[in-house]
């Protein structure tokens, strides 16, 4: 049983190194030096094809991880990165430990943004006179943090028909009198439905509202799964087993080929009256995506921030502070009684 945690070190100096996103390359701050993957590999600083192959989820693995003492997060890294806060409710009480079952999916998505864009969008996004002060302090901008999320990504396909009841409205005037028209159709829509790539979160940690607005990523961007990409980066590990994640996606693609039948059925309004589309996981594997993220808690209540690190899109749930909200209406209203005082001071002049 393979028993070495992940190690990324510079092969020409032996520091430790990291992935840039920037660079697509690995990137040691102490020598200079730049490699790319196939450079890494072959100085046997990251994994090869074979090795990764082996190494799929749920493996024997041992790698490194840090547990959460306060809300009891697990993450796992190479064995350089050190953690210092925890990326899910901010606590600093951080343990590391090695764990056996270690998540080494078949593909991933490198990061293409930089801490710097995450930085700059959270600013954009928190620096309004209404934002809670917690959600400006250097402090929590500062811990924003790169984690790799797990999902199921599934292609699945179907085959049948959807039966709709469909409806054409038609209103005229005749003389003072407004006449209606109906006219009901029973419509029959065949078809064979292929979607690749559906993806699940495979992360009980997540909301799967948030990580579906995260969507889409460029799956063009996906390459063979190495543990070197995680280089100076978090991975969390799944807890979502494949099973479950595909009655999510199943539901998603169902919701997906109604939309796609009923644009086919070509009359003003449309009821599915029966749905007998049978789909089939024809391939299922664990894909790693990138995503920049910061979980504030604001009276009690957690709020994140994330971004894509992949096309840069931003969802977050960011409050409304109430003594914010207080202080700028008082500040508006003085604002409006001197301006109201000097236009009846000086217009009396």
């Amino acid at each position: 049983m393979d028993s070495t945690a992940l190690s990324n070190t510079c092969p020409a100096c032996g520091a430790k190194i990291t992935f840039n996103p920037k660079l697509q390359k690995w990137d040691c701050e102490f020598c200079g030096s730049k490699f790319t993957l196939e450079e890494m590999q072959k100085a046997k600083n990251a994994s090869s094809k074979e090795a990764n192959i082996k190494t799929l989820p749920k493996s024997n693995k041992k790698i490194d991880a840090f547990r959460c003492e306060n809300c009891g997060a697990e993450i796992v890294a190479d064995e350089n990165t050190v953690a210092t806060f925890c990326v899910y409710c901010g606590s600093t009480a951080i343990l590391k430990a090695k764990i056996d079952e270690g998540v080494s999916p078949t593909l991933i998505i490198p990061f293409k943004k930089v801490k710097e864009d995450a930085v700059e969008a959270f600013k954009k996004v928190v620096m309004k006179p209404l934002t809670p002060r917690a959600f400006k302090s250097s402090e929590n901008i500062e811990k924003i943090t790169g984690v790799y999320i797990p999902f199921w990504a599934h292609d699945i396909v179907g085959d049948g028909k959807m039966d709709f009841s469909a409806k054409d409205i038609r209103t005229w005037y005749s003389g003072d009198y407004m006449n209606t028209e109906t006219r009901i159709y029973n419509v029959t829509v065949e078809g064979h439905y292929e979607f690749d790539k559906v993806l699940s979160d495979a992360s009980s940690r997540f909301d799967d509202d948030l990580m579906d607005s995260l969507e889409p990523f460029d799956f063009n961007d996906l390459v063979d799964y190495n543990h070197a990409y995680l280089s100076g980066f978090f991975a969390e590990k799944y807890d979502v087993e494949q099973e479950k994640g595909y009655e999510r996606a199943r539901q998603r693609v169902v919701n997906s080929s109604i939309d796609l039948a009923k644009s086919k059925v070509g009359h003003q309004t449309s009821t599915v009256s029966n749905n007998s589309v049978s789909l089939k996981n024809e391939n299922c594997y664990c894909i790693m995506l990138p995503v920049w993220m910061v979980n504030i808690t604001y009276k009690g209540k957690m709020h994140t921030f994330a971004m894509n690190g992949d096309t840069g899109k931003i969802v977050g749930n960011i409050p409304i502070g109430v003594k914010e909200t207080v202080l700028w209406s008082i500040g508006l209203f003085i604002l409006f009684f001197a301006l109201c005082f000097a236009i009846v001071y000086f217009g009396g002049i």
